[in-house]
């Protein structure tokens, strides 16, 4: 499945400076000539940096309207917590062990509950 990247016009979007995957700045160099500065971060830096992605991401995904767009979204907020996972030493295992533990504990998500107010 190809996929074509998606516009928003969300403010997170547009926000400098901005961590942004390893080939953008050759795809902006290639399609109109700029060159973009960067810098490579330092880890603390990066993890920072990385969460604040991981809520623009977010953002991006509760204004998707159509399941292609989702379905972007979906990867790139999987691409985010992954290289977050990687980036802190913690295993896949050790995460779906967390994950298996607050369901068993807590529940997941699959009988859709909304909690609605008590008042």
């Amino acid at each position: 499945m190809t996929f074509e990247h998606t516009v928003t016009d969300l403010p997170t979007e547009n926000e400098y400076p901005k961590l942004v995957r390893d080939k953008i700045p050759e795809i902006i160099a290639k399609a109109d000539g700029r060159e973009v500065p960067v810098r490579m971060l330092e880890l603390d830096e990066f993890i920072g940096f990385l969460k604040k992605k991981a809520v623009e991401e977010a953002e991006e995904l509760e204004a998707t309207d159509t399941d292609s767009h989702l379905l972007e979204e979906i990867a790139d907020l999987r691409e985010i917590l992954d290289t977050l996972e990687a980036s802190k030493g913690f295993t896949p295992e050790q995460v779906k062990a967390v994950q298996d533990e607050k369901q068993e504990k807590r529940g997941g998500f699959a009988l859709r509950l909304l909690m609605l107010n008590n008042d």
